[in-house]
């Protein structure tokens, strides 16, 4: 027979897995529609974290299969070591199944690997995935420019746009969005990470965890604009710190340009 203290035990239980290890397995899809008028679609996934993930590949694969984009852009944050990049080739087999041309850069826990981090773009190429390290390249109507991760001040913004087409829509991926306060070349869309929507849900979070001047405005998801142009940030898939998220869902963003 049950006691209200095992009945309280159980619904705290209950309550702590629906609002914090719930929102990390249960995988939203956004949807961003940028009337660019290139009828084209691309897949953001941000921040996998593969230490730090519960969202599976065939999550990633089901999601693509459905959505069936044009491009997928993988915006930064895959692994914190290099021993961890052996958890991310099921992540890239995955994707790669499907056949879409893959894009991606990398973010501050990518360079956690210092010396080494040939070592994960090399494994990045090997699954099809062109690394856009302050490069661009001209695609079916459009730049996609990828800048570097701005937090590790590998950002480039006059290396990125070197080759960039002045008669084409500039697309952006860059992992941390904070890039945009200093951008001075316009873009007509940016797909950035990093900010996780928080993770926690809590008042002041930022002030707690010191972000950068964007999360500390309460810029830290969802469509935004700049001087230089719109931007979107991804609450992104995996957790960093800790494999939890308090009432913020783990993400995929589809957006049509």
């Amino acid at each position: 027979m049950w006691t209200w203290a095992a009945a309280f035990v159980v619904a705290v239980g209950g309550f702590g897995y629906a609002t914090t290890v719930l929102p990390t397995r249960w995988l939203k899809v956004e949807r961003v529609n940028w009337q660019l008028g290139l009828q084209r679609t691309i897949l953001q996934v941000s921040d996998l974290h593969v230490e730090r993930n519960r969202v599976s590949p065939e999550q990633l694969l089901t999601v693509c299969r459905s959505e069936r984009p044009d491009y997928i852009c993988l915006t930064g944050d895959y692994v914190d070591s290099q021993r961890a990049i052996g958890r991310l080739v099921p992540y890239l087999g995955a994707l790669q199944t499907t056949g879409v041309p893959m894009y991606a850069v990398l973010g501050n826990h990518d360079y956690k690997l210092r010396g080494r981090i040939g070592a994960l773009t090399d494994c990045l190429q090997a699954h099809g995935v062109t690394v856009l390290r302050n490069e661009s390249v001209v695609l079916d109507g459009f730049n996609l420019v990828g800048i570097d991760d701005f937090q590790t001040k590998k950002s480039d913004e006059w290396k990125a746009y070197r080759n960039v087409r002045a008669n084409l829509p500039v697309i952006v991926m860059t992992h941390d969005p904070t890039f945009v306060l200093t951008a001075t070349q316009r873009f007509d869309a940016l797909m950035a990470g990093h900010l996780h929507g928080k993770q926690f849900q809590l008042p002041f979070f930022y002030y707690l965890k010191p972000m950068g001047p964007l999360a500390k405005r309460g810029i830290y998801a969802g469509m935004h604009r700049a001087e230089a142009g719109p931007y979107y940030i991804s609450k992104g898939v995996g957790q960093s710190g800790i494999n939890l998220r308090f009432l913020v869902r783990s993400e995929v963003t589809v957006h049509r340009f």
